[in-house]
């Protein structure tokens, strides 16, 4: 499968991400640059062979990446993704979508709009599963304690993506 990636730089690291190439072109991944291996390998199971065309601004997510970082807190909210996944994935990333710029939930917030208000590791588990970050913000959920953890490009980046969008003081 061809695919289309881009880079843009951020704060707390640069940002590489693809978007399919198919009939409606969609974000099927994004990871801070240290985890593109593992990115890729996740696309090469969900779709066989991929080839990459390296691109300035597929499918106009690098202005968007870039509008968000400048302060456009919206910006990322209606891209078009892929996920792949199974159900329960789609639907916990689905409603991580409903979490607005500023706002967090639990886990167990999480596990309740889900409708499995007692699979609160599953939901755990599929948010640290989730191949488009910070376009599915999975950022945006800290422990029923208010404490952070568990994001995988490190509990750094997400206190960051917290404070730049208003939803922890720095």
């Amino acid at each position: 499968m061809k695919l289309r990636a881009g880079k843009v730089r951020s704060p707390v690291g640069e940002i590489f991400f693809t978007v399919s190439n198919g009939e409606r072109e969609a974000l099927c991944g994004l990871v801070f640059e240290q985890y593109r291996e593992v990115l890729l390998k996740e696309l090469e199971r969900r779709y066989g062979e991929i080839e990459l065309s390296n691109e300035r601004d597929p499918a106009g997510v690098a202005s968007r990446l870039r509008a968000y970082l400048d302060g456009e807190l919206t910006a990322l909210d209606d891209i078009p993704v892929e996920t792949g996944g199974t159900p329960f994935q789609r639907a916990v990333w689905a409603a991580l979508r409903r979490v607005p710029a500023g706002e967090t939930r639990s886990y167990a917030d999480l596990a309740r709009a889900v409708g499995s208000p007692r699979a609160v590791r599953a939901v755990g588990a599929a948010n640290g599963q989730n191949p488009v970050s910070l376009v599915v913000p999975c950022h945006r959920i800290i422990r029923s304690d208010g404490k952070l953890c568990g994001y995988g490009g490190g509990v750094e980046r997400k206190r960051w993506l917290l404070v730049h969008e208003g939803a922890l003081l720095a």
